[in-house]
This record gives C-alpha cells, sequence and structure tokens, in this order.
C-alpha cells in the first residue's frame, strides 16, 4: 500500500506535512531532522510548542507561560524543518493539498495528523459559555486573569454571600487535571489568599470537585485513588462522585443528585474530544471523533494520510484492545515511531507495527504529595520519593534547557516561600489609545 521512495542521488524530496506541534508532531519532527529522503513542513496556530500538562500551573500563577513554551522556529531552527503558523481550513485527498485560513495552499506527498484534542462539553452549552476550560497557553493566561480580577472584587465586596461565592470554585471532573488544579488552589488558598489579600484573611473559600466515576484518578491505581482522595480532603477540598455537573450559569453549579453549589468559577476538565477537518470522511472516525489507523498509524482509508497521538485511535495492540489512552507518552512514543517508519519505506523497507510501552501515571497534590504508578501499576510510589520523581519526569520533558531553568526556578521559589510573584494581570486591551 505504501509506495517506497529508493534511495538515490538524485531523488526529489518527498514532502511531508505535519499538522499539530504537540507532543506526537514534535516528536515526529524531530526525528526528521535534516533528513535526506523527506521535505518536512510542520503547521501549527502557535508559534510556539507548550508542555500541556503543566498549563494548570500557568493558570494557577505558579509558573509563567515561557517556562513551559518555547518558539517552534528556535526548536527546527537549521534542522531542515519548515514551519507555518495557520490552520487548516480543509483537506483535499484527491488532489493531496490542504487549503490554509491565508488562502494560500500547500501540496504534499504525505499527510500526518498530529492535531490533538479540545474540550469536550457533552452538549453543555449553559458550561460551555460559563466555565473556563484548559486547553492552551491562552486558556490558562485568561484562567489566571479572571481569579485575580475575582480575588480583587471579593477584597472590596461587602456582601458575605456574594463575598462567598467569588471564592468558591467548582472544578468538574477528577482526572490529573482536575485534581492537580484543586490541590494548587488549596495551597493557594491556604497560604496565599490573606498573605495577598488581608480583607480576605477571614472569609470561607470553597474548593469543590465533582466526577462522575466512583474515585479519583479513575486510570490510576486503587492505592491512588484512596491517597488522592485523603490528601485533598486534609486540604480541605470539598468532593463529590458519582455525581455529575447537570448546569452552570447565574453563579449556580447544579449536580445531578439536585445539590446546588453557589459559585462565580467552574472550571470544566471533566473530558476531552478530537479535533476534526473538512475533507475527512465520516467513516475514517472512531470514538470520540478520533481518526481510525492501521498499526503504522495510516489512517482508515487513505493511502497517503497518518494520524498519531490524542487524535489517533488504532485497535491492533493486543495490550490495548479499545485503543490507547490519551496520555503524552503514547503520543510521543507513536510520533517517534513513524518518523522512523517513513525513514525506512523511503529505503524500501517495511513498517513496523505500533506497540505502546507504558510508562506509568503520575499526580501531584500541592506542594508535597505525589503518585507515581509504574510498569502498569505494578509499582506505586507516593511520599518524597513520588514527588521527586513527578518533578524529574516533568522537567526532563520539557523542550529545552531554557524552559528547565526557568521551571526548576520557579518551583523552589514557591516551595521555599509557600508564593510566587506570578499574579499579575496583563491585558492586550488596555494598551495605549490611538485616538
Amino acid at each position: 500500500m505504501h509506495s517506497a521512495i529508493m534511495e538515490t542521488d538524485n531523488t526529489i524530496k518527498k514532502h511531508i506535512i505535519i499538522i499539530g506541534g504537540g507532543f506526537a508532531g514534535l516528536n515526529l519532527a524531530r526525528k526528521l531532522f535534516n533528513n535526506k529522503f523527506y521535505q518536512v513542513t510542520l503547521i501549527d496556530k502557535n508559534n510556539y510548542n507548550y508542555f500541556t500538562p503543566l498549563l494548570y500551573q500557568v493558570a494557577t500563577s505558579f509558573l509563567e507561560p515561557s517556562s513551559i513554551s518555547y518558539p517552534f522556529r528556535k526548536i527546527f531552527k537549521q534542522k531542515g524543518i519548515h514551519f507555518r503558523m495557520a490552520t487548516v481550513e480543509r483537506v483535499n485527498p484527491e488532489s493531496s493539498n490542504v487549503l490554509l485560513n491565508d488562502g494560500t495552499t500547500l501540496s504534499y506527498d504525505y499527510l500526518v495528523f498530529a492535531a490533538g484534542t479540545k474540550t469536550n462539553f457533552f452538549g453543555n452549552e449553559s458550561v460551555r459559555k460559563n466555565a473556563f476550560s484548559l486547553k492552551g497557553i491562552d486558556d490558562a493566561l485568561y484562567m489566571r486573569n479572571e481569579l485575580i480580577k475575582l480575588l480583587e472584587k471579593a477584597s472590596l465586596e461587602t456582601n458575605p454571600d456574594e463575598r462567598h461565592k467569588m471564592l468558591t470554585i467548582v472544578i468538574a471532573g477528577g482526572g490529573p487535571t482536575g485534581v492537580e488544579l484543586a490541590g494548587m488552589l488549596a495551597e493557594m488558598k491556604e497560604y496565599m489568599l490573606g498573605m495577598d489579600y488581608p480583607e480576605l484573611q477571614k472569609s470561607i473559600a470553597e474548593i469543590h470537585v465533582i466526577d462522575g466515576a466512583p474515585f479519583l484518578l479513575a486510570p490510576m491505581s486503587n492505592k491512588t485513588h484512596q491517597e488522592a482522595y485523603r490528601a485533598l480532603s486534609r486540604l480541605g477540598v470539598q468532593i463529590r462522585l458519582n455525581t455529575q455537573v447537570r448546569s452552570f450559569e447565574n453563579d449556580q453549579v447544579h449536580l445531578s443528585d439536585g445539590t446546588i453549589i453557589y459559585a462565580k468559577t467552574m472550571i470544566w476538565a471533566a473530558g476531552v474530544i478530537a479535533n476534526t477537518f473538512d475533507g475527512i470522511q465520516t467513516e475514517s472516525l472512531g470514538r470520540g471523533n478520533r481518526m481510525l489507523t492501521d498499526e503504522t498509524g495510516l489512517v482508515k482509508g487513505y493511502d497517503n494520510i497518518f494520524a498519531v497521538g490524542d487524535i489517533s485511535i488504532q485497535y491492533t495492540d493486543s495490550t490495548y484492545p479499545a485503543g490507547h489512552p490519551q496520555l503524552a507518552q503514547p503520543a510521543i512514543q507513536q510520533g517517534t515511531l513513524l518518523a522512523k517508519n517513513l525513514i525506512a519505506m523511503a529505503k524500501g523497507k517495511p513498517m513496523k507495527a505500533f506497540k505502546y510501552f507504558d510508562r506509568g501515571d503520575m499526580a501531584i497534590i500541592g506542594r508535597n504529595l505525589a503518585f507515581a504508578d509504574l510498569f502498569k501499576h505494578k509499582l506505586h510510589i507516593g511520599g518524597l520519593l513520588g514527588l521527586l520523581s513527578w518533578l524529574f519526569i516533568h522537567v526532563i520533558s520539557l523542550v529545552n534547557y531554557n524552559n528547565m531553568i526557568k521551571t526548576l526556578y520557579n518551583w523552589a521559589v514557591a516551595y521555599m516561600t509557600h508564593d510566587q510573584v506570578l499574579r499579575m494581570i496583563f491585558r492586550s486591551e488596555n494598551r495605549e489609545s490611538r485616538s
């Protein structure tokens, strides 16, 4: 099915377009640096790569955006990878080209989708309109600004009921993002609220975590479920399991058990759905709009279109008959293997089937407690060792040394002082008037 490119001195490089520069797309591009078979163009709506597992720390003012992001053009400098900041309006498989939002058309020999997911609100319009979501740097900065503005308003509010609503945060979703957010916000409440806002020192701030599952951190081990519940409870987080959010409007969060929580803020961390593209047939899409692929990442119904990472799903890995989890590690491994397979194909060699090696799952709660379930949950690590493991894995996963140094510095300041100095509101709409 795959046409081989024979290795000769006169071979014209074939063109690979990669859509999306997240974990899968970036690792695919990196493994194709300065190769002699392909010309590579990576397309992304942002001009930077960012480390999604730490977005919540930007949203809660513990890290600055530049600590977890880095420009694509710096990454690809002198590496033989072209970059275009754009979005794809339409794919034309019949003519092997993509139409970009700036009106230009790019032709490809091979197309790789690595565009990931977006927030899934499950058709809940009141939540979509009124809740925060956290899928990118822009979302994180917006959430950070709005949370700080709300604290400024609360410090001036004299009505105790209104002030209480301003200081109540509901997090929908008890996965890693929801749990880590709750832990971070609980520590802010404990150590920073009264310090920055003495007017709020005696006010009651509430953090709620709501999840439809019977336990927190569903993909992790039973021991982690229990320890996470206890840790958040000790931090004062109120947890409701086997419960769903029905609606959020007029400062009221309505739950499936009939409870109403009065809050100004809700953060939606309860699910994702794959991004879709005009021109890709619906028969090629599976659960959650993920593109159906074979064992090499080739999209069903096409002979020169691949998909890797969260946007894809394959049922050929016997260890994961329902598809691989939408996490960083499967995306990294798929991107890396596809690069090797494309090089092998260019040499006329067979492509290898993808098999996911599960290195484990991790989560951190607050500043002192982290959990790691390694080797398919056979080894559980908690306490100081779990924290050090979490710190090490997240630091070495950052895209370059610049990010590592900034992140370690910010973490060190926060750990030693119970504080950070990043709680500032920067707004582009405040620029100087030219009228």
